[in-house]
This record gives structure tokens, sequence and C-alpha cells, in this order.
């Protein structure tokens, strides 16, 4: 029991994680319709943003919300100068995840010019240590819960009740409809994907704090996880998201805590394969149509 608690104390850490994540990726893909596979490199990125500041000296927290607006600048700058360019030629929905497997490749070799194939670290500490029950949770991993929590019941929020996000679910249910009501098409595609960047970037930055040690392409490595919550919960849709971050955090290591480690990824697929036999769209399904052509 005590081996399960503590487990269930990692997944939940692990959970909050890929939430945070998880919501930034299924978010911009419901609005736009790029399956944006160069995610995890503007994590990376960001996540070494913050680290050139910790090394100056500032402070952990205050380095990664500087990570997150250099998340969003660095996500806003990738769709404007070198997405929008391919959308505008009608590139279909398979074309564009070539293109964003080739820019997330370009961005990660180019970050590891840069800074070499050595491991790095952040100068933080991890905070006095809190007994739940079987489990102890530092105060940095609680500060990430606590995060996650904030900014998911953030997003959720500014959907259901703001002008902006109410356009964002008119642009992902009917993009026809949401224009010919006056929608700011652009506008909003565009703060979508500054969204999706400073979650991005705070994603990283809590990875990075979490697994200790990171490289030039450890956000790439952990985006097949996070699609597999984005696609669990149902693609588009950030409470299934949420929903599916759960479970493939508290699945994997729970799972690696009574098998082997290194095959967390293989249990994560696990887990989508089953239940999308079940249901093939997910826990939850918010794209109501089938669009063809990225936006």
């Amino acid at each position: 029991m005590a081996v399960f608690l503590s487990a269930l104390g990692f997944g939940v850490v692990t959970a909050a994680i890929l939430a945070i994540s998880a919501v930034g990726f299924t978010l911009q893909f419901s609005v736009t319709n790029v399956f944006n596979l160069s995610f995890g490199s503007v994590m990376t990125i960001s996540g070494f943003v913050a680290y050139w500041l910790n090394s100056a000296g500032l402070g952990i927290w205050p380095a990664m919300a500087v990570a997150a607006i250099a998340g969003g600048a660095l996500s806003l700058a990738i769709n404007e100068l070198l997405y929008e360019p391919f959308i505008r030629h009608g590139v279909n929905l398979f074309g564009m995840v070539i293109v964003t497997i080739s820019v997330g490749l370009i961005c990660d070799h180019a970050l590891q010019a840069i800074v070499g194939p050595s491991f790095f670290s952040y100068e933080a500490p991890a905070g006095k240590a809190f007994h739940f029950a079987d489990f102890v949770l530092t105060g940095q991993e609680l500060a990430i819960i606590g995060i996650a929590v904030a900014l998911t019941v953030l997003v959720q929020a500014a959907l259901q009740y703001t002008r902006l996000g109410k356009a964002m679910r008119g642009l992902s249910v009917n993009p026809s409809l949401a224009r010919a009501c006056g929608v700011p098409t652009r506008r909003v595609i565009a703060l979508a994907w500054f969204v999706s960047g400073v979650l991005a970037g705070i994603g990283g930055v809590a990875l990075f704090l979490d697994i200790s040690t990171f490289t030039a392409t450890t956000g790439s490595e952990f985006l097949i996880v996070i699609i597999a919550a984005a696609v669990l919960g149902g693609i588009g849709s950030p409470r299934g998201a949420v929903l599916g971050a759960l479970v493939v955090g508290i699945v994997t290591e729970v799972g690696a805590a009574y098998w082997n480690p290194e095959l967390k990824d293989v249990l994560a697929f696990s887990v989508l394969i089953v239940v999308l036999l079940v249901r093939p769209q997910g826990l939850f399904s918010q794209l109501a149509t089938e669009r063809a052509v990225a936006r």
C-alpha cells in the first residue's frame, strides 16, 4: 500500500504538468485546426529561457513567468512567420502536420547547436517536504499542482464567460458561422497561439523542475505523452485534456512503481488504445465537424 500511495503522489504531480501542457495543446488545435507537433520544442526553448534567467540569479518562479511570455511570443511568431504562409496556400491538415514536425526538428537541433548535448538543471531548492498519508510532496511539487489547478480553472472560466473565450468556442465548433457572425478570426487565432505558447512555457519549466535534469530535446520527448492525454480526453476539449492528464499521469506512475519505469510511455498508449476502442472520440469531444483544410 505504501508503494501505491507514493506512486499516486508522483502521478498527481505528473498529471499536473500534463494538464498544463495538454490544455495548451488542445486549445490551440481546437481553434486553429493545426496539429502542432512543434509544441514540445516551444516547451524546451521556454524552459531554457528560465534556465538562463535562473543561472543569472533570478528566482525560479519569476523565471517561469518570463519563460511563459517567451513561450507565447515564440508560438505566435512561429504561426505568423512559418505556418500562416502554408495555410494561406491551402495546405491540408496532413501537410501541416509534416510542416510542424519539420519546425520542431529545426528548433530542437538549433537549440542543441547552441547549448550542446549536456544535461542541465535549475538552481531551485525543492522546499519543505509535506507528508500526506504514506507519500511525500515537496513545496515545489505542491506549487506545480497549485499552478496547474489555477491555470486550468482560469482557462475554462475564460472559455465559458469571456467574449474572446466564446469566440474561440465558436471557431472550434463552426468556423464559417463564427466568421459570418463577425468574430474577429485573425485576432482570436493569434490569441489561441499565444495562450498555447504561454501554457507550453509554464509546462516546460514545471517539467524540467520535476525531472531535475533536462536536455535540448526533453520537451519534444514529453510531447508523446501530452498527445496521449489530449487524445484520450477528446482532442479539442480542455476539460477532457485535464481528465486525460489525470488518467495518464496516475496510471503511468503507478504502473512504473510495479513494473519497468522505462516503459511508462507504453502504459500511457495502452490506456489510450483501450479507451479509444470503446469510445473513438475520446472521453469528451468538443469539435462538432471534421475540417480537412487547416485555417
